[in-house]
């Protein structure tokens, strides 16, 4: 008898079958709709409690861009940028003394940074307005004679109160970034005959703003803040305009409010600038740098985009 074999309907011709779909089931995370939940709840009695407040906030846009506000915002940005340029270009020079082997030049580095961090910024304004108890003239020979209390305007001395006063901290800022550049750098290019000064310029300094830049940064939106206490020495800046608009109009807390208003409009605006620096100088230490704000926008439009097609 003959048996017939489908040779064609064997198991070694059956199809694999294929690994099963996962379902994956994201976890909830309940405690973060909580706290935000939370969060809005106390954004909104906050929010309720000033809108009851006896405070007359139609003054705030009524004055917002008076000539005086904006001439005082242009002040305390002058005062920033020119007391920071002292404070950079002071606190390069100390770093760079406090490093020196000469022990004469490291202690005076050490002297004026201990002084002047020491020291309140309020009181060394005081102590520079009122100078004239101490020295009645100021006499540079040929050049230049006069009273000092003729000398010592509200602008000097906030310009020099400020400016001396952040050259201290500046000056531990740009010690820590050039204490972060390995010494070896500093040998090698000793060893191809340059100079010290020319081994500052180009291999030490561009390495060490990686570590300078971002508390410089800071540094620079705390002195917008610290302006506000030149006031104190009778210069007009942006809080002395608010205060006396404040006296005239008979809402002196709705232009505090008006003042902290512009205050954070120009602080955020130097940390976008800031964002950005730093970005800058960290082409060298990063694989891939970060996003910036736009390329963020631009790529949650488009994976939203992404998200309607296939839907």
């Amino acid at each position: 008898m003959t048996v017939d074999i489908d040779k064609t309907a064997g198991p070694e011709d059956t199809p694999p079958a294929g690994p099963e779909a996962i379902k994956a089931i994201p976890v909830r995370h309940y405690g973060r709709y909580l706290s935000a939940v939370i969060a809005i709840g106390l954004l909104v009695s906050i929010i309720y409690a000033f809108g009851q407040g006896k405070i007359n906030w139609n003054a705030v846009p009524e004055y917002f861009f008076d000539h005086r506000i904006i001439k005082g915002v242009g002040q305390t940005l002058l005062l920033t940028v020119l007391s920071m340029v002292i404070g950079i270009a002071g606190g390069i020079l100390l770093a760079v003394m406090r490093l020196s082997k000469n022990p004469v030049t490291s202690s005076i580095a050490w002297f004026y940074i201990w002084f002047f961090r020491g020291t309140p910024v309020l009181v060394q304004l005081y102590v520079w307005f009122n100078l004239g108890l101490v020295f009645e003239y100021i006499n540079l020979g040929p050049i230049y004679k006069d009273y000092w209390s003729s000398f010592m305007t509200p602008f000097l001395t906030a310009l020099l109160g400020l400016g001396l006063n952040e050259a201290a901290y500046m000056a531990e800022i740009c010690r820590a970034g050039l204490l972060s550049v390995d010494e070896g750098q500093t040998e090698a290019s000793h060893a191809l005959g340059m100079s010290h000064g020319k081994t500052l310029r180009r291999i030490v300094i561009p390495q060490a703003m990686r570590v300078i830049v971002p508390p410089t940064g800071n540094e620079v939106i705390n002195m917008l803040k610290t302006t506000s206490l030149v006031s104190a020495v009778q210069y007009y800046e942006l809080l002395r305009y608010a205060q006396d608009i404040g006296q005239t109009s008979g809402a002196p807390v709705e232009m505090l409010f008006l003042a902290a208003a512009w205050y954070l409009v120009m602080t955020s605006v130097l940390s976008v600038g800031q964002y950005y620096v730093e970005r800058y100088y960290a082409r060298g230490s990063s694989r891939q740098l970060p996003p910036t704000p736009w390329q963020k926008v631009k790529a949650n439009l488009t994976s939203f985009s992404s998200r309607k097609v296939t839907a």
